[in-house]
């Protein structure tokens, strides 16, 4: 077999064997299927039952740490094929395929649902084999074996089969744990952003319910703040219309894509499409301070989501959003604007607007009548200050953990081939 670009040596110095390649089966000589079918019945409370881990509990190779669904005893019972021992490998086999993780004591004993469970011989590292279906060849080799078009899925019997890379156990140990301590920099990390993005909401609930206010440079209270009626501030307008798909992907023509406007309370200007879009075409463009909407979800909790836009180049705007434009920004912080859009009563008071069944539907009609606490300009301006301080830290955080993440990904590369 191939070598790996990055080897690790015995504690004496000393070269480790040359891998081996060797059938998955041989190595963990009991894999099946976790249980398959209707479970409903056996639900029960947490004091009752048994701990019950599905397909959408496994994320990087770590299971949750808090499982919200049991089973009775009784279930158990009946269903011991699919009770989890330490050191087990499970495997999502359906949906998001070759998700897996190795079963710690703080989840021994549990049962599991449509999960492939692999129990080893004695003669390996399950931690090993975690990183190795992690690494671009075991992912490689799981989609060789995945069958569907729409929902993948795996199955054990050909798990079973597949020729997996056999080193020293020594070996395998070495490289478990070193990335497990990379892991755990990763975890501590992922664990540091959740605080500071939980902290900023705290701040943020404060604020803009009035529990916190800012004082002027001198000392003196700001004015109380105005009450505010979106409809009454400015006028809405639409996303680029009359398009056909051969206009998308092409032209000089700009546009803020959806998700740019879904995830970003303050739109980027370089998350954005190609459009065709003639010179005599009217169309509206974006401009600096407005406020940019989705205007369909699936779900109440994703519609109306607010992006407000801070730069002069005007680009077009995508078909399933709306704009907002102020008719005076000389009274308005755009960055203020962001934040509140985005705060907690502002949000709720945009999903109760929301129509539809299947898919959520929002108009301009409805997003008029939005509320919203407007300070003084000053207040407005340490408001967003402060907030920005908050998103710069997390912004900080979360780059460290892209970093660290390429870095694991960099090195699953050269260890695994």
């Amino acid at each position: 077999m191939n070598v790996p670009k990055l080897r690790f040596k015995a504690d004496d110095g000393t070269e480790f064997p040359e891998w081996e390649e060797k059938k998955l089966g041989n190595l963990f000589p009991y894999i099946r299927n976790g249980f398959v079918g209707v479970v409903t019945d056996y639900f029960c409370s947490r004091d009752e039952g048994v701990e019950y881990i599905e397909g959408t509990n496994i994320h990087d190779g770590h299971i949750d740490d808090v499982i919200d669904l049991y089973v009775t005893h009784e279930f158990d019972e009946r269903h011991i094929n699919s009770r989890l021992k330490k050191d087990d490998i499970v495997m999502v086999q359906s949906g998001h395929v070759g998700e897996c993780a190795v079963v710690g004591s703080h989840h021994e004993n549990a049962n599991c649902h449509a999960l492939i469970v692999m129990s080893n011989g004695g003669h390996v590292v399950s931690e090993f084999y975690v990183a190795y279906f992690y690494s671009g060849s075991g992912k490689n080799v799981i989609s060789f074996i995945q069958t569907g078009n729409t929902v993948k899925h795996i199955l054990a019997s050909e798990m079973k089969k597949i020729i997996v890379p056999y080193p020293s156990l020594p070996e395998q140990q070495k490289i478990a744990s070193f990335l497990s301590t990379i892991d755990e920099i990763i975890q501590s990390t992922e664990s540091e952003l959740t605080a500071w993005q939980e902290r900023k909401k705290g701040v943020m609930q404060k604020i803009f319910n009035r529990e916190v206010r800012f004082k002027a440079d001198d000392g003196s209270e700001f004015p109380e703040w105005e009450e505010k009626r979106l409809g009454e501030e400015g006028q809405f307008y639409g996303g680029l219309s009359g398009k056909g798909k051969a206009d998308f992907g092409c032209g000089e023509g700009r546009f803020l894509t959806y998700m740019n406007i879904y995830k970003n309370a303050f739109a980027k200007r370089d998350i954005v499409d190609n459009v065709n879009v003639g010179k005599t075409e009217k169309q509206n463009s974006v401009q600096y301070g407005d406020i940019l909407f989705t205007q369909s979800s699936e779900t109440v909790e994703e519609v109306g989501l607010s992006s407000v836009y801070l730069y002069d180049d005007k680009p077009y705007l995508n078909s399933f959003c709306m704009g907002f434009r102020f008719n005076d920004l000389r009274n308005v912080c755009p960055e203020f604007i962001g934040y509140c859009m985005r705060s907690e009563n502002v949000r709720k008071s945009i999903m109760l607007m929301g129509q539809g069944i299947s898919r959520i539907n929002l108009g301009a009609k409805r997003l008029a009548t939005v509320k919203y606490g407007l300070p003084s300009l000053p207040e407005q301006r340490k408001i967003a200050e402060c907030l920005s301080s908050l998103d710069d830290v997390i912004n900080q955080i979360d780059a460290e953990l892209s970093a660290w993440k390429e870095f694991k990904k960099g090195l699953l590369q050269q260890m695994f081939v």
